[in-house]
């Protein structure tokens, strides 16, 4: 007898439906093709165990079994609860009336209970576009597919509750999550507050400055002085997610593994922080089958490089084109994945290997050799992409201790989601362009017209302080910023001022 039964193959955050036709005829042999890896072949034992431990037992017969389209590789153990399905049904243990309506994905355990797995989100949204009537997934899958509007999904604790649902011996309901509760409900919830860190109020506004504009900036400063504490509360004046983001940030970390139990949809932008010591694939993603690495589960939110200089060379150069284009394009021989990668880099590092130079109070142990070297581990082209330099300062006894009032995330969120509306009827005919970072020089020519006085500044502070081209145009867009932020339709000689004072780093005797 021939089944039919549908499931997913995820290639980069996409799915692809895979039908897999079951016969079983005369005879004692198995076979399973359709280019399945390992763990989809050893599925047979996974599978025939859960058969006994449920009081089944594997049809004595032939069993063949196709997985099309054959020319897409099949990974992983998500597969079995198809496969037993359809053989189930092909050995009449099953009613097939309405088994080719849904799409099935699960790994199964040895007593036939069903374990979670990656990618349930772009299955739902695929088995949606093709007009499936639902999707079963392992019950810890259930609440991210249920995001998906216009399709059923049922969560299953087992192989058993899978039978008696095709059975029609048990009633299940499907999952039902209300965004808009949960969008109201989590979106703005935080742990973490910039009204946290006290003193620090000139990188608070340069940190805001990059919010509204979307501009990667560095920190500069010694051990202590409160960098990654300010980093990691950037997300939390950056504008909330929109709903179709929510779901492409969701999908990468669907397909990565990411996705905790009890979390159907990312309400929050994501913070990214790895170690540097972290290899170039592991950054930009990749492997034999490729998977999202840190700058694509940053998309839509921020990437945290602690300490750049320690970061290896031959990794902090592969960040330069996904800067650019903010898409990271992965190929191999037999195909080539595409992964977003839309995210503001933050970075931070000591001025010097010791941590001292420049410090107020304590002093500094390097050579002028030593500290070039080390401020040298960080090419131009990079420093290049990266629009804000600002110094953080040791915070004093006197403001650690005492109570200081300072705007808090929501404060400055509101205002910079003003600054990010009057971009967004800017650029609102342009496709691609959403925030001033993103300008391209033509842009740039229309929107960030200096008046005299502006001019006469930024040509002095050229001269005086040796800054290059490429700060010209970083403190024109920064500018154009500051401007929104003050609501201004033009830019003054005020905002030039802030401007020039974030390009620390283009100062002579720093980076070189």
């Amino acid at each position: 007898m021939l089944v039919k039964t549908f499931a997913s193959a995820v290639t980069g955050i996409d799915a692809v439906t895979v039908t897999i036709e079951v016969n079983v005829s005369r005879g004692v042999r198995f076979f399973l093709v359709g280019l399945p890896d390992v763990a989809v072949k050893e599925s047979q034992q996974r599978i025939e165990s859960a058969f006994r431990a449920l009081g089944f037992h594997w049809p004595g017969k032939q069993i063949v079994i196709n997985m099309a389209p054959a020319d897409i590789r099949k990974e992983g153990s998500a597969y079995d609860l198809p496969l037993a399905a359809g053989i189930l049904a092909a050995d009449e243990k099953i009613s097939n009336g309405t088994l080719d309506s849904f799409i099935m994905m699960g790994e199964l355990s040895l007593d036939g209970t069903l374990k979670p797995v990656r990618g349930v989100l772009p299955i739902a949204i695929r088995a949606r576009d093709e007009g499936f009537k639902g999707v079963i997934v392992p019950s810890k899958n259930a609440r991210e597919a249920a995001v998906v509007n216009g399709i059923d999904v049922y969560g299953m604790d087992s192989l058993g509750d899978v039978i008696d649902f095709f059975n029609s011996r048990k009633i299940f309901e499907p999952v039902k999550v209300d965004l808009n509760e949960l969008f109201n409900r989590e979106a703005n919830k935080y742990d973490i507050d910039f009204s946290d860190v006290k003193g620090q109020e000139s990188v608070k506004r340069a940190l805001e400055v990059a919010a509204a504009g979307a501009h990667n900036a560095i920190m500069v400063g010694p051990p202590g002085a409160g960098k990654t504490m300010l980093a990691r509360r950037l997300p939390t004046i950056i504008p909330p997610l929109m709903l179709e983001e929510a779901l492409e940030t969701t999908k990468i970390h669907s397909v990565a593994g990411k996705i905790d139990d009890n979390i159907s949809l990312m309400t929050h932008r994501p913070f990214r922080s790895p170690h540097h010591t972290i290899s170039d694939v592991a950054l930009v993603g990749g492997g034999t089958f490729p998977q999202p690495g840190e700058i694509s589960l940053a998309h839509n939110g921020v990437l945290f490089l602690d300490e750049l200089p320690e970061f290896k060379r031959s990794v902090l150069e592969v960040l330069r084109q996904p800067l650019e284009d903010r898409v990271i394009t992965i190929s191999r021989a037999k195909f080539t994945v595409d992964y977003p990668a839309n995210f503001m880099l933050i970075a931070s590092m000591n001025p010097c290997p010791c941590g001292f130079h420049n410090h107020p109070e304590k002093e500094c142990t390097c050579s002028a050799g030593m500290i070039q070297k080390y401020l040298s581990r960080i090419s131009g082209p990079l420093l290049d992409r990266i629009d804000i330099h600002i110094e953080v300062i040791p915070v004093k006894y006197d403001k650690l201790s005492g109570i200081v009032n300072s705007d808090n995330s929501m404060t400055i969120r509101e205002r910079v989601i003003k600054a990010r509306t009057i971009q967004a009827k800017r650029f609102a005919n342009i496709s691609g362009i959403y925030t001033n970072s993103q300008m391209t020089p033509a842009l740039q020519r229309k929107y960030c017209y200096l008046d005299e006085a502006g001019g006469r500044l930024l040509k002095t502070a050229m001269d005086l302080r040796g800054l290059s081209a490429r700060a010209y145009d970083r403190i024109l867009k920064v500018a154009r910023t500051i401007a929104d932020l003050d609501e201004s339709e033009n830019i003054q000689a005020n905002h030039i001022s802030e401007a020039i004072n974030y390009r620390n780093l283009d100062r002579e005797g720093w980076a070189g």
